[in-house]
């Protein structure tokens, strides 16, 4: 059966730059069945949902429903739902975690607070603090956005679960259908394409270790796309997998073209050239649509260190 995973996969189109964009994520938890905009048409009261969205819009923060891996029995009335946090931003990372009975208590948060890295909204009106478990693993499942969600992600999530993987999660929608099964990586925010259990246990595994693999990564979700894919190219050219020292602090420039500076915490800086082109040939970007596209990708021209004034020659 052809899907616009298994199309995209065949084609080998590259998955650098394509993570959806967020400096912070809010994460809540809901059982039962979600439609294809969750936030709305799920069991989450839709009023809520929609006031959740008009908060958000704007400030750095993408909120998404999660449940556990299995079957999404709902039984129904209150009870107390899982809630998180992450700021993405690297130098600045951080995964809090919290409960509540009434997801109407989401709504009294400052969002803007929330993504610019502000996280004690967060804990004073949930009563939260620091996630003291394991890294989150959000796999997306939601079949009604796109069937490859569901066909290749929730085997995923519950393979994940199964072997014993506490912060396996599935979770409404990452953006790219068409590299399912998806993953987001929580605190550092690094999203993954294609992925397998046994990958995602040594990503996991190397989270823990506060290391990044880039092998199948799409990108850290605090950048936009040009600065993803600059990144990542940085991380590939140094052979560098320490989490928390690379950060693009310059993008200059308009599609199709980019220049971005990367910084290291050590000082060091690199000028990426980012251009803009069109995954071809055209194909179906999702199962939602018989329309065929060409998907934008993000090419890495080049990567350049540049050496501080006064420094040449030394």
């Amino acid at each position: 059966m052809s899907t616009c995973a298994t199309v995209a996969q065949a084609l080998d189109e590259p998955l650098s730059g394509t993570a959806a964009t967020a400096s912070t994520w809010l994460l809540v938890e809901q059982p039962g069945p979600w439609g294809a905009k969750a936030l709305t048409s799920s069991r989450l009261d839709p009023e809520v949902g929609r006031a959740l969205e008009a908060a958000a819009e704007g400030t750095g923060v993408r909120v998404a429903l999660i449940r556990r891996p299995g079957r999404h029995a709902d039984p129904g009335g209150p009870s107390e739902r899982r809630v998180y946090a992450a700021h993405t931003v690297p130098g600045r990372v951080w995964l809090h975690s919290a409960t509540t009975r009434d997801p109407r208590e989401l709504l009294s948060l400052d969002f803007r607070a929330l993504g610019e890295g502000d996280h004690h909204g967060f804990d004073t009106v949930l009563g939260g603090g620091p996630h003291p478990g394991d890294p989150l693993a959000l796999v997306c499942t939601n079949g009604k956005r796109d069937r490859c969600c569901a066909l290749l992600g929730r085997p995923l999530a519950a393979e994940l679960a199964a072997s014993g993987v506490e912060g396996a999660w599935e979770v409404t929608h990452l953006g790219g259908h068409r590299f399912s099964p998806t993953l987001l990586v929580l605190p550092y925010g690094y999203a993954y394409g294609r992925a397998e259990a046994h990958a995602v246990k040594q990503i996991l595994h190397s989270v823990q270790e506060g290391r990044i693999v880039t092998e199948g990564c799409r990108g850290c979700s605090a950048w936009e796309r040009p600065g993803q894919a600059a990144e990542l190219a940085v991380r590939t050219a140094l052979r560098e997998d320490a989490a928390d020292v690379l950060s693009v602090v310059r993008t200059e420039g308009a599609a199709p073209r980019w220049d971005v500076t990367v910084a290291h915490t050590d000082g060091r800086h690199w000028r990426v050239v980012v251009a803009q082109g069109a995954s071809l040939p055209p194909r179906q970007e999702t199962c939602g649509t018989s329309v065929l596209g060409s998907p934008a990708r993000m090419d890495v021209v080049s990567v350049r260190e540049l050496v501080p004034a006064g420094s040449a020659g030394r």
